[in-house]
Order: structure tokens, then C-alpha cells, then sequence
């Protein structure tokens, strides 16, 4: 039955307790490739509900911070990282996703390049995971998580948000070896690279790499901004 809703006439007047007031979390997913797979980063958790199993870091948020803040605080908190690439992906809310109570909870994603976030590696109950491999996840986070990789496809076919998983220097095979794993098929080379040179999504550094014992190749640097919207695939 829909709750009935009191009216007031002014501040003085309103009763803060004359609604259910839901509880709202942000919900971390914080992708990496390592490997040639995708990689989730999972915390396990140490108290009830769903204990020792894993979950997407995550925290409720408080009454004095914005949702976009407080998911900056649970990112450093929980994995010590900051500035990453970090974007709102979708809110949550069905009844029954919390033993605990009512909870709605904003899903955000992070695009992080692993050879800049492994001390991570020596987090206690955090862990990098296989994203196409997921162990059993507490809450609806399997579903969240499932999601977020469609939303990541997608990003990545009409933005430049690959570059936060690649080094400030890269070879196109680098570039394409990235988008082979986030979307776990294979591209065609020739037309993939034309398409990184002629819409300006890589810049030539004039370097080649060094200590590698085949044919040395080109380096790259990015060409446009980071997410900016440009059609790649």
C-alpha cells in the first residue's frame, strides 16, 4: 500500500520521521587488465551479512557528503587509490538486495592501470579477480558486477576511456591487446589501427621500445583526452 504523505506548511513544521528513509551506499567497480583478462577487484568480507564471502568494496555514505564524494572516500579507504578514472554507472534499489535493511545503493566504476595500483596486491581480503570468472558474490554485487561490463563495452566503443588502463607510453598492440580483452573477442589489426591514427587517438612519440628481443616498435602516447567521446569501434 503507498504510504499516504503528510503535508506541512514550513520548515518548523516538518517531521523528519514521517517517511521511511531508505539507506543509500556507493558500490565500487574497479576494473584493471592484467594478464590479457579483465580484472575485478574484490574485497571479502569479515562480519554479517553474507560473511566470507566476496563483495565490491563499498560503504554507506554520509549525511554531509555528495554520492560522488563519498565514493572518492570509499576508493582511497578501502584500496588506498585516488585519482583514477571514476564515473557514476547506475543506481540499485530492489527491496530485498540487503538483509539488513532498506538499501539503495550507486554503482560507480574505476578504470585503473594495474602496473600503477599493485601495492593493492598487499591489501588484506582484497583481490584482484577474473571478470569473466567470478567467485559466489554477497548481496545482488554479480548482477552489478555484470552490468558494469556491459556499461564498460560500451564506453569503450564511443569514448577514449581505454587509456586509463594503459602506461603514459604504449605500442598499438598494447592499445588493441586492451580492447581484445574488455570485449573478449579479436579485431581485425589493420582496420583497428587506421582507426586509432586517423581519428588523432594516438600520437606518435618518435620512440621505439628498447630491450625486447623482437622487432622494436613504435610508441605511442594518447592524442585526445581522457574519456573524451570519439567513435573507436
Amino acid at each position: 500500500m503507498t504510504q499516504e504523505k503528510p503535508e506541512f506548511d514550513s520548515l518548523e513544521e516538518y517531521d523528519e520521521e514521517a517517511f521511511d528513509r531508505p539507506s543509500v551506499t556507493v558500490d565500487l567497480i574497479i576494473f584493471t587488465v592484467k594478464d590479457d583478462d579483465l580484472k575485478l577487484l574484490l574485497k571479502k568480507r569479515d562480519s554479517w551479512p553474507d560473511e566470507g564471502k566476496w563483495a565490491l568494496p563499498g560503504s554507506f555514505i554520509e549525511m554531509d557528503e555528495s554520492l560522488e564524494d563519498a565514493a572518492k572516500r570509499t576508493l582511497h579507504e578501502k584500496t588506498g587509490l585516488e585519482d583514477v578514472y571514476l564515473e557514476q554507472l547506475y543506481t540499485f534499489g530492489k527491496p530485498e538486495r540487503d538483509p539488513r535493511t532498506r538499501v539503495i545503493t550507486v554503482g560507480y566504476y574505476a578504470l585503473v592501470n594495474y602496473e600503477e595500483v599493485r601495492d593493492v596486491d598487499e591489501l588484506e581480503n582484497i583481490e584482484w579477480h577474473s571478470a569473466y570468472s567470478l567467485p559466489e558474490l554477497a548481496f545482488d554485487h554479480e548482477e552489478i558486477a555484470d552490468y558494469s561490463i556491459e556499461r564498460l563495452r560500451a564506453k569503450m566503443e564511443y569514448s577514449t576511456a581505454a587509456y586509463s588502463f594503459l602506461p603514459e607510453k604504449f605500442t598499438l598492440s598494447d592499445f588493441q591487446d586492451i580492447y581484445e580483452t574488455v570485449f573478449d573477442r579479436e579485431f581485425d589489426r589493420r582496420n583497428f589501427r587506421r582507426k586509432l591514427k586517423k581519428k588523432d587517438i594516438v600520437e606518435d612519440t618518435g620512440e621505439k621500445t628498447e630491450g625486447v628481443s623482437h622487432r622494436p616498435a613504435k610508441l605511442y602516447r594518447k592524442g585526445r583526452e581522457l574519456g573524451e567521446i570519439v567513435e573507436i569501434l
